[in-house]
């Protein structure tokens, strides 16, 4: 499938109007409902591809993907399948039991690691599972994203030392035919 189709399709099956109160606690007309696209095979397996290109590009030494619970673990997971790299899931806390851990998965601690999220607005999630990598000992220095709001995202993780690279920019699905944002998208 190519990029514009699954644009189309992306757009089709996950463009929501109305009055949304998104995680950053600002509100949108409009809301990009990303278990929309997340749930359907024939959406995931082309994101998942387009993420492992884009990781394989952006960030060729990783060893390890991660995803942020609950929305971008099974983009990690699609996208571990399509690019060959194993997936680290972040928890938003950590559970209290068992191992206790923030990150499940394995991983040695000073391994490069990138993020990979759904859509980004202001970045607050994105950062937050940033952190606990770090926490862990891992090294992140970029995030893939499936959509970029274009809202702050990009600023918020660049001051994390994080460069953002969108696979689309809300523009572009929300105005076919418009450029990516960024050169990467």
């Amino acid at each position: 499938m190519n990029r514009a189709a699954l644009a189309a399709l992306i757009r089709e099956h996950a463009y929501l109007e109305g009055d949304f109160v998104l995680r950053s606690g600002r509100r949108s007309r409009y809301y990009l409902d990303k278990y929309r696209f997340e749930t359907r095979p024939e959406l995931l397996g082309p994101i998942g591809a387009l993420l492992a290109e884009h990781v394989a590009r952006e960030e060729p030494a990783a060893a390890r993907l991660a995803g942020p619970e609950l929305g971008a673990v099974a983009l990690a997971a699609a996208a571990s399948l399509s690019g060959g790299l194993p997936f680290l899931i972040v928890r938003k806390a950590s559970k209290g039991y068992g191992t206790d851990r923030a990150v499940e998965g394995v991983y040695e601690r000073g391994e490069l690691v990138c993020l990979v999220e759904d859509v980004v607005t202001s970045g607050g999630a994105a950062t937050d599972a940033i952190g606990a990598l770090r926490a862990a000992g891992l090294e992140c220095r970029t995030a893939v994203c499936v959509v970029d709001r274009e809202e702050g995202g990009r600023e918020a993780l660049e001051a994390a030392g994080v460069r953002l690279v969108a696979v689309f920019s809300a523009r572009e699905l929300l105005e076919p035919g418009k450029a990516p944002a960024n050169p990467h998208g």
